[in-house]
C-alpha cells in the first residue's frame, strides 16, 4: 500500500513537472506571457490585461542532430530584468531606454543539454529566441526549421502582405516584400499559397471601454486589441522567415522557399554552436504600442563600428518622373541644381549610369556636385545568376573583388552611397550578401540602401552605414500603375505607418508634386493626392534618408508654401506619438525634429473627416497646411484645434 501511495505521489509530482507553466509580465503589469511544457512539448501563451491574445502555441527548433520540439524536460529557469539605453539617429526615436523582465527556460533532451528558450517581456512587446547547445563533440548543426507558432483567435482580422511565389514577377525577382496588404480580412488563409511577409498586423480584439474597464492611452475612442508580428537580429547567419496561415487563425514560422533566388542556396541554417536564433517579436496593446515601438532595435547590438560619423538628410531623383533615359549627364547636372535649390543633401542617380554616363562623367558630376553641396547616391544591380533583371551596373555587387574595386572608386569620387536593387530572396546565402555589402561599404564610409530587397530586421543599429529598405510595394508602381495611383491612400498612406514603417526605414520614394508621372507634367499617370498629402507622408513616411519624388520644375509650378515644406522638413526623429487612425482609412501621427512637431494626417475613408483633436505639444500660433493652402490657427487654452482632411488628402501642423 505504502509504495502504491509513493508511486501514485512521484506520478502526480511528474505530471505536474510536466505541465509547469512558468509566468512572465511587462514592468507595467499589461502583457503576461505563460511558459509551459505539455508532455515534454514547450508552448507559450500572450495575454494582454488578462484578455488572451495568443493562445497555447508551440516553440521549439528542428535540425539534423535532433528534433528539440518534443520530448523536453525543463530543467531550469532563470529570470532577471533587462534594461539598456541607446542612442539611434536613423530610426523614429533617437533616445530609447528599454527595460523588459527576461526568463530563460533551459531544457534537456535523453539527459543533455539541448536548448534554452528566452522570452523578454517590455511594456509594449514580447520577443523570443533559442539558443542551441553543442552536443558533446557536435559542435555544429543544420537547422531545419522551427515549431514556432502563434494561435490567434480565429475572428481575428488581418492586415498582412502576401508572399510572392519565387522567379516570378518583374524579370523573375519575386518574391521582394512588394505585394499589396489586406484590410481586414479574416485568418485562415495562407496568402497566395506561399505565407506572409513580416511585419504581420492582427487586430485581435474590439471591445466596448465598460468591457476592457481601461480607456486605451492611444485615444479614448480606440478599444481594440493590436498584435504586431516580426522578426530582429537576422544577420547572415540565418535566413529570413516569413509567416505560414493556417486554419482557425494559427500562424507558423515559415523558411526560404526552395526556388528563391533561381534555387542558389539551401532553406536551412548552417551553423556553429551554440547558436542563438533571431528573435520573434509580438507587439502587443492599443495602437501607441504599434506605432511607438522600438523592439526591432531594442534586443541587437551593432555588429561593427561606423568608419566615419554618417549623414543623412533630403535629396532629388530623376528616375521616378523621368524613367531610364533621365540617367544623362545633362539631366542629372540639373537634378544636382534642382538639389541645391532645394538646399538638399544629395541626388540618386539610377539604373544604366554606368552605360549612359560612364565612370568618367560621374566622377565629373562628383566634382560639379561638390561645388554645389550636394552629394550622388548611385544605384546598382545586386544580381549575377539569381533573376533576370537587366540593369547595369550588373555582375558588381556579388562579386567580392569587383564590388571592392567600385567602392574604393566610390570613396576615391566622393560618392555618398549606394542603393542595390533586385535580391529576391531570404535564404542564407543571400542574407550573407547583405551582410557583406554592407560591411565593405563602411569600410570605404559608404551609405546603403537596399531596394527590390528583404525587410530591414533592426539593421539600423546592427549595420551602422545601413540607411533604409524599400521592401513594401513602392512609389514607382505610381508611374506605371494609374489603379495604384487611385488607390495611394488607402493602400500606402493610411496602411504603411501601421505596418511596414513601424520596424524599420522604408524608402519609398514618393511626396510627389507633380500632377502627372512625366517630365513634360502633362500625361502619364496622374496623382489623385493632394498636395498637403504629400507633405503628410513626408512626415508619416520615416526613413533618415529621403529620396523625394520632385522635380525641377516644381520649383515654379507646385505652391511656394509646399516647396518652402519640402526644404524644410526633417528627415531625422526624435520622438513619434500616435494620435489616431485605423489601418486603411485615416492615420494622425506627430514627429518631433529637436523642439519642433510635426503632426500630420492622411485620410482613404471615401469622405471630409472633421476632427477636434487635442494635442499637449502645441500651443500658441501653429501653421496648419490643410485644404491645399497654408493658414495660421491658433490653439485653444486646451491644447486643441479643428482640422479637416478630405477623402485622398491630409493635413499638417507645424510651431
Amino acid at each position: 500500500m505504502k509504495k502504491q501511495m509513493f508511486f501514485s505521489m512521484a506520478l502526480l509530482a511528474s505530471i505536474m513537472v510536466a505541465n509547469a507553466s512558468d509566468k512572465l509580465t511587462s514592468p507595467d503589469g499589461h502583457i503576461t506571457v505563460e511558459l509551459s511544457l505539455n508532455e515534454g512539448r514547450p508552448c507559450y501563451q500572450v495575454a494582454y490585461d488578462g484578455n488572451i491574445v495568443v493562445s497555447p502555441s508551440a516553440l521549439g527548433v528542428t535540425t539534423n542532430i535532433g528534433d528539440f520540439t518534443n520530448n523536453l524536460k525543463q530543467t531550469d529557469v532563470t529570470t532577471r530584468t533587462v534594461t539598456d539605453k541607446y542612442e539611434l539617429r536613423n530610426i523614429k526615436q533617437r533616445e530609447v531606454s528599454y527595460e523588459a523582465n527576461e526568463l530563460v527556460a533551459h531544457y534537456e533532451q535523453n539527459g543533455q543539454h539541448v536548448m534554452d528558450i528566452t522570452f523578454r517581456v517590455s511594456n509594449r512587446d514580447v520577443a523570443f529566441c533559442y539558443t542551441l547547445q553543442p552536443q558533446k563533440e557536435t559542435l555544429c548543426c543544420v537547422i531545419t526549421g522551427e515549431a514556432s507558432s502563434f494561435q490567434l483567435p480565429a475572428d481575428a482580422s488581418t492586415f498582412i502582405c502576401p508572399q510572392s511565389k519565387p522567379m516570378t514577377g518583374f524579370a523573375r525577382t519575386a518574391p521582394s516584400y512588394e505585394t499589396k496588404y489586406s484590410h481586414g480580412e479574416a485568418t485562415g488563409k495562407n496568402g497566395w499559397g506561399n505565407g506572409y511577409t513580416f511585419p504581420c498586423l492582427f487586430k485581435t480584439s474590439s471591445q466596448k471601454p465598460e468591457e476592457k474597464g481601461k480607456k486605451s492611452k492611444a485615444s479614448e475612442k480606440t478599444t481594440d486589441t493590436w498584435l504586431l508580428i516580426s522578426e530582429t537580429g537576422t544577420d547572415g547567419n540565418y535566413v529570413g522567415c516569413r509567416l505560414l496561415g493556417e486554419a482557425n487563425g494559427l500562424y507558423k514560422i515559415g523558411f526560404p522557399q526552395e526556388g528563391e533566388s533561381n534555387g542558389w542556396g539551401t532553406t536551412s541554417v548552417q551553423t556553429a554552436l551554440p547558436a542563438q536564433t533571431p528573435w520573434r517579436t509580438l507587439t502587443v496593446g492599443p495602437m501607441n504600442n504599434i506605432i511607438e515601438t522600438t523592439v526591432p532595435w531594442d534586443l541587437v547590438k551593432p555588429k561593427y563600428q561606423a568608419s566615419k560619423t554618417y549623414e543623412y538628410g533630403k535629396g532629388t531623383w530623376s528616375w521616378i518622373i523621368g524613367m531610364d533615359s533621365s540617367c544623362n549627364f545633362d539631366e542629372q547636372k540639373r537634378y544636382i541644381d534642382f538639389a541645391a535649390d532645394m538646399g538638399y543633401r544629395s541626388v540618386l542617380i539610377d539604373a544604366l549610369w554606368d552605360q549612359q554616363i560612364g565612370y568618367e562623367r560621374m566622377a565629373e558630376l562628383a566634382r560639379y556636385g561638390k561645388t554645389k553641396g550636394v552629394g550622388i547616391y548611385l544605384w546598382y544591380n545586386s544580381n549575377g545568376s539569381w533573376n533576370d533583371a537587366p540593369q547595369s551596373p550588373r555582375g558588381i555587387m556579388n562579386n567580392a573583388i569587383r564590388r571592392k574595386q567600385d567602392m574604393r572608386w566610390m570613396q576615391q569620387t566622393g560618392i555618398l552611397g549606394i542603393k542595390v536593387d533586385f535580391f529576391g530572396g531570404d535564404k542564407q546565402q543571400m542574407l550573407k550578401l547583405y551582410e557583406d555589402i554592407l560591411s565593405d561599404a563602411n569600410d570605404c564610409g559608404l551609405l546603403v540602401i537596399f531596394h527590390g530587397c528583404t525587410l530591414p530586421r533592426g539593421w539600423e543599429r546592427m549595420y551602422p552605414n545601413f540607411a533604409a529598405s524599400e521592401a513594401v510595394l513602392a512609389s514607382e508602381n505610381l508611374h506605371f500603375s494609374q489603379d495604384f495611383c487611385d488607390r495611394e491612400a488607402s493602400d500606402c498612406g493610411t496602411m504603411y505607418p501601421f505596418i511596414r514603417n513601424t520596424v524599420g526605414s522604408m524608402d519609398f520614394g514618393g511626396s510627389a508634386l507633380n500632377k502627372y508621372y512625366n517630365a513634360d507634367n502633362k500625361r502619364g499617370t496622374h496623382r489623385v493626392t493632394s498636395d498637403v498629402y504629400a507633405l503628410a507622408t513626408a512626415v508619416l513616411f520615416q526613413s533618415a534618408v529621403q529620396h523625394f519624388a520632385l522635380a525641377p520644375n516644381n520649383l515654379t509650378d507646385a505652391p511656394s508654401w509646399a516647396i518652402d515644406f519640402m526644404k524644410t522638413v526633417p528627415t531625422e526623429w526624435d520622438e513619434v506619438r500616435f494620435i489616431d487612425g485605423y489601418p486603411g482609412r485615416y492615420v494622425i501621427m506627430a514627429r518631433r525634429s529637436g523642439d519642433k512637431w510635426y503632426v500630420a494626417g492622411v485620410n482613404a475613408t471615401g469622405e471630409t473627416l472633421k476632427q477636434t483633436l487635442t494635442l499637449p505639444m502645441l500651443d500658441g500660433t501653429v501653421k496648419l497646411y490643410m485644404n491645399d493652402q497654408l493658414s495660421e490657427a491658433k490653439m485653444s487654452k486646451k491644447h486643441t484645434v479643428n482640422i479637416e482632411m478630405p477623402t485622398n488628402g491630409g493635413f499638417v501642423i507645424t510651431q
